[in-house]
């Protein structure tokens, strides 16, 4: 008989009996998408995963701890064959057989009724990939395919021109710290979607060049303001071009929350009337010092880490900083925007109980091909950034976390 391919189909399962034989790896991969897809679900399987076993203690589904027997599938409506035992397998498939039951097996995909494709969503969208035929079935040709329609919606590189999605109102973008792959998918996808993109220095600029040319990209470095006025300017720029209906991406470096005035703009936004979607980012205050082989936190070394800006120096009166009670802390210090204050830094820690000799790295343009990472003390930080001419941006971090690992940059 000639073989034909197979029809593709989406089983609505809500509210309607699936069993699931066998507790191990299959099950484990396959229920979470049985649940969401909101079948009535019974395992029957001796033994079970942790993980399976988990979903159990949830609710999410129902476990009888025992081996397959006949009528386990009489009044079900799909089920997942997935034992170690052959012979099971092959009787259970023959009672699903029996009762009009679409069934998928794990051990011998031709004598299924049914098979899973490699699956995938975005924004409401579900990828499902299917081979033709249970001969040539390979699930890792399948899964590749899946994963570049899915990265291809998430990132905006596929959508059909007539369906671009243009949503007006701004979206508040994290960018990460500085190489393109680290941003979101989402922030990736709602960039491919822009009319407008305002950014900054910081801001991964290799994003920029994949925009199309019909793409208005404006650095909010050089927007007119007076002194003082530079947030307002761009505040003013967010609101003015998502008033013309445009679909506006407000592109920061690192996550908008964390000393990125975020906040300032969606309180502007949302006085203006203007909606905002908050996208988070990947901070440099974890992803960098990572990037560079150090940990913020270790087992036995460091419990806690704390993040402060080193923007004005701990003897300025606009400090709001208790730089005594950090120099107290037995933890990580990760300080951000602080290459020109970190003299007056590491003599305030020193003055209030930190060793000199205290590690001490600087890693300038971290996750970027020009990274560069410089290890010092605190006695030594302020001098060492001058002899290194250690340039913004830099992520400097404080520790015993900096010693744990190796250092690439040796």
């Amino acid at each position: 008989m000639a073989e034909h391919p197979a029809y593709p189909v989406g089983l609505r399962l809500t509210g309607r009996k699936v069993v699931v034989l066998g507790g191990g790896q299959v099950a484990q991969r396959r229920l979470p998408a049985l649940i969401a897809a909101g079948g009535d679900i019974l395992l029957v399987s001796p033994t079970a995963t942790p993980s399976v076993e988990a979903m159990v203690e949830a609710g999410e589904l129902t476990w009888e701890k025992r081996p397959y027997a006949e009528g386990d599938l009489a009044d079900a409506w799909y089920a997942l064959i997935a034992t170690s035992d052959t012979g099971a397998n092959t009787l259970a498939s023959a009672e699903a057989e029996r009762h009009r039951v679409w069934c998928v097996r794990s051990d011998d995909a031709e004598a299924a009724t049914a098979w899973t494709p490699a699956t995938g969503t975005s924004e409401g969208v579900t990828v499902a990939v299917l081979t033709s035929d249970a001969k040539g079935r390979d699930p890792r040709h399948t899964a590749a395919i899946r994963d570049a329609v899915v990265e291809g919606l998430r990132d905006g590189t596929l959508v059909a021109p007539h369906h671009r999605t243009r949503t007006p109102g701004v979206a508040l973008v994290g960018g990460g710290p500085g190489d393109p792959d680290l941003i979101t998918v989402r922030g990736r996808r709602l960039l491919a979607e822009a009319d407008v993109v305002i950014t900054d220095h910081l801001g991964p600029r290799d994003l920029l060049a994949e925009l199309p040319q019909s793409v208005e990209v404006i650095d909010a470095a050089k927007l007119p303001y007076g002194r003082f006025m530079a947030q307002e300017a761009i505040n003013d720029a967010l609101i003015e071009h998502a008033r013309k209906g445009r679909s506006v991406v407000r592109l920061k470096g690192g996550d908008p929350f964390v000393y990125g005035r975020g906040m300032e703009e969606v309180q502007a936004l949302a006085e203006a009337g203007i909606p905002c979607t908050v996208v988070p980012g990947i901070s440099s205050s974890i992803s960098v010092p990572g990037a560079a082989g150090i940990p913020v936190t270790h087992r036995g070394v460091a419990h806690e880490f704390t993040v402060v800006s080193g923007h004005i120096a701990p003897d300025d009166e606009r400090s709001l900083v208790d730089w005594p009670s950090l120099a107290r802390l037995t933890g990580t210090l990760v300080i951000l925007m602080g290459v020109g204050t970190i003299g007056k830094v590491a003599e305030t820690l020193i003055a209030h109980g930190k060793s000199p000799d205290t590690p001490v790295a600087l890693v300038q343009e971290g996750t970027t091909a020009a990274q560069r990472r410089v290890d010092a003390t605190l006695a030594t930080v302020a001098e060492t950034v001058v002899a290194e001419e250690i340039k913004p941006p830099a992520v400097i971090v404080i520790g015993e976390v900096v010693t744990v690992g190796p250092n690439p940059s040796k």
